[in-house]
């Protein structure tokens, strides 16, 4: 999360190009959004295979998400025209056209604010959330906008601990429909060859420097 608040400064300050980047978490936490002030306590006592499942602050809105067996996108990007719900589509069309080239069709999600009152971010489904054919939330996504840049990252949800899922919520999470033998490199790379023909850019792998780590891990301590 300190990484995408980094790209985000960064790109804004014009010091960064646009940005594109996956990422899991390990061990498991639990993102709030950014507006989120309340949560039950308990969270914070709360193990998977005896590790803490750590509670994180997002620098985006929405609410919490179990970072657990998901695969996290992020995109920084700036210059994109139109309003909120614009600009989500105009970075959630490489998500639908890299899922639909592994078999997966996605649409938006109808949910009004009800999300709202709901702790689990995947318990509803927004105009910014992308569903399954089955209506099985897959994608749920949140933006922040700083000095003209766009930061939009979401969580896909692909296998989830249901025994954890439902300690956290007191739900179960309903699995999306996906295939067990689709490996996250298979995912990330459907999704990287959709980015660079929708976006109309070619993709860079570009490691952080020593000297970027450091800035990242003084953002951490603020």
């Amino acid at each position: 999360m300190a990484i995408d608040r980094w790209l985000l400064q960064q790109h804004g300050a014009g010091l960064h190009p646009p940005t594109l980047r996956f990422y899991t978490m390990s061990p498991p936490a639990l993102s709030l959004g950014y507006h989120q002030h309340r949560w039950p306590e308990f969270w914070q006592q709360i193990k998977w295979q005896g590790m803490p499942v750590d509670v994180v602050r997002r620098p985006t809105g929405g609410r919490a998400v179990l970072h657990q067996g998901d695969l996290t996108y992020a995109v920084v990007t700036s210059k994109l025209a139109g309003n909120r719900i614009q600009a989500y589509q105009a970075i959630c069309g490489f998500l639908i056209a890299g899922w639909r080239s592994l078999g997966i069709e996605l649409h938006y999600g109808d949910a009004g604010r009800s999300y709202i009152h709901n702790p689990n971010c995947f318990g509803n489904a927004t105009g910014a959330d992308l569903v399954t054919d089955a209506g099985v939330k897959l994608i749920g996504s949140a933006q922040l906008r700083r000095d003209g840049a766009i930061l939009q990252h979401g969580s896909m949800r692909l296998q989830p601990d249901i025994k954890l899922f439902s300690q956290v919520f007191g739900e179960e999470a309903t699995p999306a429909a996906l295939s067990l033998n689709m490996s996250i490199e298979t995912i990330i790379n459907a999704l990287v060859a959709a980015a660079g023909c929708c976006f109309g850019v070619e993709l860079v792998m570009q490691p952080l420097t020593e000297a970027e780590w450091q800035e990242i891990h003084q953002l951490v301590r603020i």
